[in-house]
């Protein structure tokens, strides 16, 4: 077994499998399941976590003391990044994309509370310069006596796909306990790391499962660039060069509608449904799109050769509350 870098155990794992029942019968397709990584704790909750037990490890490993990271106002990475920072004593600062006027609810409301340092910036200066005004604050940290540790944007670079690589060994362990086997699994895609995680882990566990991510922001193109780039970054802490093709990274494009973090009504609709059909609650950011996206796919007729779908609930929950305006509701909800 190839040997893969140390981590810290912060995160609830294994995280449970659920049969979606009633929305499998409804698309009379395959069978859908969902693993709950919304499951993986409170403060912490979501996917990111798993990425940032190794991110972390690094940097303690460093003598690093202070976390910088990135994101949306309303970024579950960078309100993990804080939280898991506190618990190992460090302190943190984020650079967000939007306005300082913003109302405090969401994530943004709990990185107040844990007492992250936040500094907002437009959406141009995100696009262009997130990088070097993070390397900004680390010098400005340095001066106060701190050694800081920049994570990237949904801690989606090497050491982090490592984070998948353990899911992905955590789901065939799973398979052989359910004595199923999953055809597809599904993720939904808006920094590249997750599905670069499980991409990785299932060439080196030699899983048969083919991984499939539904983009949520940018394109297909980008993103066979961007999670390349990230395997290729992974494989400097192999003990083995691990080739990959861009052909092997399988993406859904289509289901971006308004854009990253912007929905429509039709999306959330779709949140408003399931959660009456399943109790589990998406967000509108990532795994709404996501799940919708899968479903008007199996509606096409798409993946009807699969008998076993597998769906990761990536988290997202606080990010629902600061849109809780943008939902329909009739007189008998």
């Amino acid at each position: 077994m190839t040997k893969i870098p140390d981590r810290i155990k912060l995160a609830n794992l294994p995280t449970k499998i659920e049969k979606l029942d009633r929305l499998s019968k409804l698309l009379s397709g395959p069978n859908i399941y969902i693993k709950r990584d919304d499951y993986t704790g409170t403060e912490i909750s979501g996917n990111k976590i798993r990425k940032l037990e190794f991110s972390i490890k690094e940097a303690i490993d460093m003598g690093c003391d202070y976390l910088i990271t990135c994101g949306g106002i309303q970024s579950n990475h960078a309100r993990a990044t804080v939280a898991a920072a506190v618990k190992m004593g460090m302190k943190a600062g984020l650079v967000l994309r939007g306005k300082e006027e913003t109302e405090i609810d969401g994530n943004l409301f709990i990185n107040k509370l844990l007492g992250a340092d936040i500094r907002f910036i437009t959406p141009e200066d995100y696009k262009n310069r997130r990088i070097e005004i993070m390397e900004d604050l680390k010098k400005e940290m340095e001066l106060k006596g701190f050694k800081p540790y920049i994570i990237p944007e949904g801690a989606s670079n090497g050491i982090g796909s490592f984070g998948y690589f353990n899911a992905m060994e955590e789901i065939l362990a799973q398979e052989k306990d359910m004595d199923i086997h999953f055809d597809g699994i599904f993720i939904a895609v808006g920094s590249g790391g997750t599905h670069a995680g499980l991409l990785l882990g299932s060439k080196l566990l030699k899983s048969e499962s083919q991984i499939y991510g539904i983009n949520v922001c940018d394109d297909e193109k980008y993103f066979k660039e961007k999670i390349h780039e990230i395997l290729l970054e992974s494989n400097k802490y192999l003990d083995m060069d691990i080739q990959f093709d861009k052909s092997e990274i399988n993406i859904i494009d289509g289901y971006v509608g308004r854009g990253y973090a912007l929905s429509t009504q039709v999306e959330l609709n779709f949140i408003s449904e399931f959660a009456k059909l399943e109790g589990i609650i998406l967000d509108p950011v990532y795994t709404g799109k996501g799940m919708y996206g899968l479903t008007e796919e199996i509606k096409k007729g798409r993946f009807h050769d699969f008998k076993n779908i597998l769906f990761i609930h990536t988290g997202g929950l606080f990010g629902l509350f600061p849109q809780k305006d943008l939902f329909e509701f009739n007189s008998n909800n």
